[in-house]
């Protein structure tokens, strides 16, 4: 009898620890860190509509030749603003592209939203529907890919780009690729 009521003291007191222990580490993991399956992956194949111009397609064919920074945004991500006036500081660096993927939104207030605070952009594709996206693997906006000269996907960061995230973790990534031959 007495076995019997400290194994029912006993086995919800190993799974609360265990489940605090999983939830303690859970506080510790960085969720823009979230590994992507498509890393050394070639992008996957697109084609969408160019948000200016809407009769000329863009293409995953666009990313070889050139590193490109490929920047998932939409209106109606707030703290894309923040990032937007970040990306616009980029757009003078020699040897690379940015290209959005204008995510789940309504054309015309992407490009007012552009015209208002900026297009960083190269060029912008429409995924209206959020199909390109799933294939990407888009968890929200803004995520960003670096993509190598020759279309392969060699980074994967989630969340906004700012001056700490570029300096630590992209640039290098990036000065690595232009040393890379194709």
């Amino acid at each position: 009898m007495h076995i019997i009521r400290t194994v029912k003291f006993t086995i919800p007191l190993i799974l609360f620890v265990i489940i605090i222990g999983f939830l303690w580490h859970g506080l510790k993991v960085n969720p823009g860190m979230i590994p992507s399956p498509l890393i050394s992956q070639p992008a996957p194949e697109f084609k969408l509509p160019q948000l200016f111009y809407p009769n000329e397609t863009t293409s995953n064919d666009d990313f070889i030749g050139h590193i490109t920074l490929f920047n998932v945004w939409a209106t109606w991500c707030n703290i894309c603003i923040e990032e937007n006036d970040f990306l616009l500081k980029l757009t003078n660096i020699e040897n690379l592209r940015i290209m959005g993927l204008n995510y789940k939104d309504d054309v015309a207030l992407a490009k007012q939203w552009l015209h208002e605070h900026g297009n960083p952009y190269h060029v912008v594709a429409v995924d209206s529907s959020g199909n390109t996206g799933i294939d990407w693997g888009v968890y929200g906006t803004p995520e960003t890919f670096i993509i190598d000269k020759k279309g392969i996907i060699r980074y994967k960061h989630i969340g906004p780009i700012n001056a700490a995230i570029w300096e630590k973790t992209l640039y290098p990534i990036i000065v690595q690729l232009r040393n890379e031959t194709l």
